[in-house]
């Protein structure tokens, strides 16, 4: 019997925006199937928050179609109803985890706040299910009681994306997930998500201009220039042997070991 394909969490087709005369975002296509990871990559202004946006209900397509788990979800949400069945489908992680959280709210009552919303559990169900999804994170009971400011950034990290699994959303978007925070904390939030996938099975979009994180985590990878998908494929071909120009030129752009920036000369310094 021939393996089945798994389902498709995504599905973007000939998705555009215009806003005024500007075209940000021109004819993307893609699509990820269920538990896969796609890393959409591009320096900034290339497009991809723009899609990751509409794919959130954010923005409305100018033209073309998004489907969520075989829905079609092109336009926006209009009533609270549609907004929690579109926060069920698909999250997002932002760069910036202290400007995405209550600064009044401790970690565990912002995942017993989205659990309260979308969830039909009770009160000890909830408690529960909090302290799993800290053990998901990596947060024990100290850092789940104390409000952002007591966290480092790395920790806040974790509490959002907590909070994005906590909806039970079959997908996530991670955008600049970790480009806030120190390389060696990077390395340990980059861990923790593959860890998650592994252990649920979930479905993310990274939207990325670094490629080593790209590298990491996805699987395939399309890269976007001036809104439009320039090169497709697996990561380890695209970032290997590009074939696009601007590929390449995001590839050499990443330092190599033992690089060192040029000194500036005085007249270069002006």
């Amino acid at each position: 019997m021939p393996e089945q394909t798994p389902p498709s969490a995504v599905v973007v087709d000939g998705l555009e925006r215009v806003f005024g005369d500007t075209r940000a975002v021109a004819d993307v296509s893609f699509s990820v199937v269920r538990g896969a990871a796609l890393g959409i990559v591009g320096e900034s202004g290339s497009g991809k928050t723009t899609v990751a946006r509409m794919l959130m209900g954010l923005l409305r397509p100018t033209s073309g179609s998004i489907q969520l788990a075989g829905v079609d979800r092109s336009a926006p949400p209009r009533t609270e109803g549609e907004r929690r069945e579109r926060a069920r489908e698909i999250q997002m992680v932002f760069q910036d985890p202290y400007g995405s959280l209550d600064r009044r709210q401790t970690a565990s009552a912002a995942l017993t706040e989205v659990l309260r919303l979308h969830a039909n559990l009770s009160r000890q169900q909830r408690d529960e299910r909090v302290r799993e999804l800290g053990d998901l994170v990596g947060l024990d009971k100290r850092r789940l009681d104390s409000l952002p400011r007591a966290l480092s950034g790395g920790e806040r990290q974790r509490v959002a994306i907590a909070r994005a699994l906590a909806t039970g959303a079959p997908t996530i978007i991670l955008d600049e997930a970790v480009a806030a925070l120190d390389v060696s904390i990077q390395a340990q939030v980059l861990n923790v998500l593959r860890q998650i996938r592994e252990a649920t099975g979930v479905t993310y979009l990274l939207i990325s201009h670094d490629l080593a994180v790209v590298r990491y985590l996805v699987d395939d990878v399309v890269v976007m220039k001036a809104g439009a998908i320039v090169e497709r494929g697996t990561a380890a071909q695209v970032l290997a042997s590009p074939e696009h120009a601007y590929t390449q030129q995001l590839r050499d752009s990443v330092p190599r070991p033992n690089w060192r920036p040029a000194r500036r000369t005085r007249e270069g310094a002006a």
